[in-house]
């Protein structure tokens, strides 16, 4: 079985697949090397991340993957009191 490298993260890592996109790039680049998955969620916070961190990556796996590209923050920055209050993340948080 081969390598795999996730990608975890909000809607700019699902976009990555698009065309010429950086995940797109990372997966011919690693072509017959290793499985690149994509783990994109859009709208998601770090705070949604650290919800999902035990569906995705549950302590007993038996093969983790490889490596995991965690892109998040994005969101996190939603001014608070705006429209997009839902994802604002507090620095303390």
């Amino acid at each position: 079985m081969r390598p795999q490298i996730v990608l975890f993260g909000n809607s700019i890592t699902h976009q990555s697949f698009s065309s010429a996109g950086w995940g797109a790039a990372l997966t011919n680049t690693y072509a017959r090397k290793a499985d690149i998955m994509l783990r994109g969620y859009g709208g998601y916070t770090s705070r949604l991340a650290l919800f999902l961190l035990q569906y995705l990556f549950p302590l007993g796996c038996k093969k983790p993957p490889t490596a995991t590209i965690v892109f998040f923050g994005a969101n996190d920055a939603a001014l608070a009191g705006r429209t997009t209050d839902r994802q604002h993340v507090p620095i303390e948080e």
